[in-house]
């Protein structure tokens, strides 16, 4: 059978093994086709081929509900379950997400992008089936670095006390997007070892029946054990050992760089387009690892996400235990930040602005209530980072600026980005985030000699009259575009790089009043409770009029960067023709 045929999981009922072992080779190789000409998740999917194939096979979607932590597993899944042209032909490559997305297919339950939700979520679909009195199986699928978040145990402890059917698929293949961190997979480790053997068992001890698949990219061995826990009445672990990569030798040999991959040349498995010259998050690695150098107490800690922010593993063995992965854990790395600097340390937590998004709680309670001063650099929190609505960094500024005690800098360059790093590396005075520009990489040459520790101080760095363009971090730029345009109407205006997004500089803004009648704030983010409304509140009183530019609060999925800010009025023309009409 032709892969692009199959529309739905019934098209694969009666396949014979060998049948079933074809297809699942031909949803291999349009995975292998689609990622190196597209980029993509590309090692869990390969690897998880089979176990999907046999799921599909064995059980009735979506009568039966499967639900995909991450979902980074789940491009097979698409692929019978009625989508496998957007697998197969380049021109509908982007009619899929990366991820589950109920909008494409009563076959995905939920939007999931994050990790260690899976248990949770199907945890809530069992026990609504329970309340219903129906009697579909629901199965969770997470990986073993999925497993070191704590709602993955969250849920499991739920689960295991469910009376009812619950199958809940651990799909090991001793890999997170790096290595994996962190106690449980030593028992892991033994359990792999030992086929499942080990009285080191922490399913067991959760009291959760438990059923280890030593092989679990062999299709027949899979087909068999799902057969046989469906319809169970009792929640059961599958513990299943899969290869990352599987297929494609050099992603079996190379997980890390072939977790997800940009476009790649299939015979090497070289990057078609390398990234060359220097980097922000490359520059922070580089610091940072001088500083590990020069000061014991210096500490680079990381939630699983090493790549993002320049820790190669050749690095992060020199850095030792100076380089901390608690695992996909992000609760866990901001509390504990907290802990190392209220002992002396000095803590600096790498983060995708996305997955900060996953502790709130011990921002607030743990570390600035406590105000301690540990260090978060924030990566991708830009309308330029990442896309997927799972994914969305741009939430950041109305998130964080809301906490007190928190110092919140946005650099517009390589030279602020480091003095504000090494300002809030070597403070003790207060917990210090800093929101890692996005974009080409700006360096003026020129030290930046800031005194840092005067919160909320702006900087004019342009001066003219009538009308004030503040640009917070990387919509600076933007800014000064402006002023560029509207210089050519005859209009100076004034161009203020904030630095703080954390407060004002109510002197500033004060002193704006005399020459100005017209504000305009920009910031590279949601507009509602974010910074530029807090510069509006200042001037409520008075004559100054302000207009906040920005995005609107909306889950915006895959996205053109360009367009969306044209859609909210943000680009540098609307911004001109704005000044004119309100101007003159």
């Amino acid at each position: 059978m032709k892969l692009i045929d199959v529309k739905s999981p019934a098209d694969i009922k009666n396949l014979s093994l060998e049948e079933l072992k074809d297809l699942t080779a031909q949803a291999r190789q349009a995975l292998m086709t689609k990622v190196s000409e597209h980029g993509g998740h590309f090692g869990p999917p390969m690897g998880a081929a089979d176990m999907i194939v046999a799921l599909h096979y064995v059980f009735n979607s979506p009568v039966d509900k499967i639900v995909y932590d991450v979902s980074h597993q789940s491009y097979v899944h698409k692929m019978l379950t009625g989508r496998a042209l957007a697998f197969l032909d380049h021109h509908h490559y982007d009619d899929v997400t990366g991820y589950t997305d109920p909008n494409e297919s009563e076959h995905d339950f939920f939007n999931i992008g994050h990790t260690s939700t899976s248990m949770s979520l199907a945890s809530g679909l069992a026990t609504a089936r329970d309340l219903k009195g129906d009697k579909e199986n629901i199965i969770a699928i997470i990986g073993d670095g999925s497993l070191s978040g704590g709602e993955a145990f969250e849920g499991l402890d739920y689960i295991a006390t469910l009376p009812s059917n619950f199958i809940a698929i651990l799909n090991d293949n001793d890999q997170s997007i790096a290595e994996n961190h962190g106690g449980i997979y030593k028992g892991l480790r033994e359990l792999r070892e030992t086929n499942g053997e080990s009285p080191n068992n922490l399913f067991k001890a959760m009291g959760l029946d438990y059923r280890f698949v030593a092989d679990g990219n062999d299709l027949e061995t899979l087909i068999n054990v799902f057969k046989d826990v469906k319809d169970i009445d009792h929640p059961i672990v599958l513990h299943i050992v899969t290869q990352k990569g599987k297929g494609y030798k050099i992603a079996e040999e190379n997980k890390e760089p072939f977790h997800w991959s940009m476009p790649f040349d299939l015979e090497t498995g070289k990057l078609k387009e390398e990234e060359v010259g220097p980097s922000y998050s490359g520059k922070l690695a580089e610091y940072l690892m001088e500083q590990i150098k020069a000061d014991p107490t210096v500490v680079a800690i990381n939630a699983g996400t090493p790549g993002a922010f320049g820790f190669g593993p050749e690095w992060r063995k020199e850095a030792g235990r100076q380089y901390i992965d608690v695992g996909i854990a992000e609760e866990h790395a901001v509390a504990m930040s907290s802990g190392i600097a209220k002992n002396g340390g000095k803590p600096v937590f790498n983060v995708m602005s996305t997955f900060l998004q996953r502790t709130y709680d011990q921002l607030v309670q743990d570390l600035c209530v406590n105000n301690n001063s540990a260090v978060i650099l924030n990566h991708y929190a830009s309308v330029y980072g990442l896309n997927d609505v799972t994914h969305l960094g741009f939430f950041d500024i109305p998130m964080l600026t809301n906490i007190p005690n928190l110092v919140y800098l946005a650099p517009t360059n390589y030279e602020e980005l480091m003095a504000m790093t090494h300002y809030a590396v070597h403070q003790n005075e207060h917990p210090v985030a800093i929101r890692v520009p996005v974009g080409p990489f700006i360096s003026t040459g020129i030290e930046d000699t800031t005194d840092y520790s005067q919160i909320n101080k702006s900087e004019i760095t342009r001066n003219g009259s009538t009308i004030a363009l503040l640009g917070l971090g990387n919509f600076w730029h933007m800014a000064n575009e402006v002023a560029d345009e509207l210089a050519k109407q005859g209009i100076e205006a004034t161009v203020v790089n904030p630095k703080f997004a954390s407060g004002i500089d109510k002197e500033l803004l004060e002193s704006l009043k005399a020459n100005h009648s017209v504000v305009f704030t920009l910031e590279d983010g949601v507009i509602e409770g974010g910074w530029g409304e807090r510069v509006a509140s200042f001037y409520g009183p008075s004559d100054v009029k302000v207009k906040n530019y920005g995005i609107a609060k909306e889950f915006h999925d895959r996205y053109d960067a360009a367009e969306l800010l044209k859609e909210n009025g943000t680009s540098v023309e609307q911004i001109v023709a704005d000044a004119l009409h309100l101007v003159k």
